[in-house]
């Protein structure tokens, strides 16, 4: 099953802004649950804004389980910087428009608690 909320991943991750801007309905709302507290939103240009206020962190985001019902996708995974190391662990869901555009999104992220472990192949020494 391929999912909007796993494209946007793959594009933020590969510096995709573009595409991942692509994928956004321009009135999307958001909230992105990290521990040092929450960034909200109602733009594409406030996400994005976000984004590449991140800095240069080379981080990728390893799906683990993913679902949808209706017009709700879920991607429960874990983000992996550097290649190095495994970070912490994200439950993300959005709602998708009619237009297939990703109209709201939430996410939180934790460094400690991990739901579902790696698999071996996608751990890096």
């Amino acid at each position: 099953m391929s999912l909007q909320l796993t494209r946007y991943y793959a594009a933020v991750d590969h510096d995709d802004l573009e595409t991942a801007r692509a994928l956004l309905h321009p009135e999307v709302t958001f909230a992105v649950h990290l521990p040092a507290g929450v960034n909200r939103g109602t733009t594409r240009e406030e996400l994005i804004g976000y984004l590449t206020g991140r800095g240069d962190v080379v981080r990728r985001h390893v799906p683990l389980r993913t679902s949808r019902d209706a017009d709700v996708e879920f991607v429960y995974g874990a983000v992996v910087e550097d290649e190095t190391r495994t970070t912490g662990h994200f439950v993300a869901s959005v709602r998708i428009d009619p237009d297939g555009l990703i109209a709201a999104y939430h996410v939180s992220f934790d460094t400690e608690l991990a739901l579902v472990a790696m698999p071996p192949k996608e751990r890096k020494p």
